[in-house]
């Protein structure tokens, strides 16, 4: 574990004092916690939000991104734990859906506590990715291009200033260089249910890549499709965090499951 990244992991914006379960939520490739702010609001009572925050965008711009899959869960992993002292879930959207998966398999490797539920949106299975894509490789405007073309989630206003791209380009190839380099390793289904979620509109991410995330649990699993794009995370909140507690609705009442 690196030391030299001194940040906040974990921003719990909303503090509840007795929460009945905690819901981690792990940002796409470029994103931070802001992506999930305007969720704080909508989440049931007794759900208490865990935004990740990645070194190198948003309140730790000044900090070097992490560029392998490794390292990244090797820092996050102990700055997490003392947050999972409650009953817990996972939802990790794009990259974050990735990194959510292997922050599970090691929680599981260094008997930590487990999550009752692993939510995954707009990603293939870990073992069912496209080979090949050298976007982190690309020179930064060719890189944007190719990001917006694919994804859609350059905002024009970042695209046009060169010194906001100067400022979103390192994040970006750092979460590039985790996704391309990423090796999955064969290993023991997870025990706890899992649910994916995949935009109507995205064409980067196939219905059948969402169905081969049931390979890797033994619990329940269900795959819904939502109304937009890849970053549907936020134009389908509603819809996505109606899903989350109604999955969750067994933690949430009085005496648990």
């Amino acid at each position: 574990m690196s030391d030299s990244l001194p940040g906040p992991w974990v921003l719990r914006p909303r503090l509840d004092p007795h929460p009945r379960c905690r819901l981690v939520l792990i940002p796409h490739a470029g994103g931070g916690p802001s992506a999930y702010r305007s969720w704080l609001t909508d989440l049931p009572a007794g759900l208490e939000a865990g935004l990740v925050a990645l070194p190198g965008r948003e309140g730790r711009l000044r900090e070097a991104p992490v560029t392998s899959m490794a390292d990244l869960v090797a820092n996050l992993l102990p700055r997490l734990l003392p947050y999972l002292d409650r009953p817990f879930a996972v939802y990790g959207h794009s990259m974050g859906a990735l990194v959510a998966f292997e922050l599970v398999r090691a929680l599981r490797e260094v008997g930590g506590p487990m999550p009752i539920h692993l939510f995954a949106g707009a990603a293939p299975a870990p073992d069912h990715r496209a080979a090949g894509d050298e976007l982190h490789r690309l020179p930064d405007l060719a890189l944007l291009a190719a990001v917006q073309r694919r994804y859609g989630s350059i905002p024009p206003e970042i695209a046009a200033d060169a010194e906001l791209r100067a400022l979103l380009l390192p994040a970006l190839r750092a979460d590039l260089t985790i996704l391309e380099t990423y090796t999955f390793a064969a290993g023991a289904p997870l025990a706890c249910p899992i649910s994916t979620f995949g935009g109507t509109d995205d064409p980067t991410v196939l219905p059948a890549e969402l169905e081969a995330w049931r390979s890797h649990s033994t619990g329940r699993f269900v795959c819904r499709m939502v109304p937009g794009d890849h970053l549907f995370v936020r134009s389908a909140r509603p819809f996505l965090i109606s899903s989350i507690a109604r999955d969750l609705a067994p933690w949430l009442t009085a005496g648990g499951p």
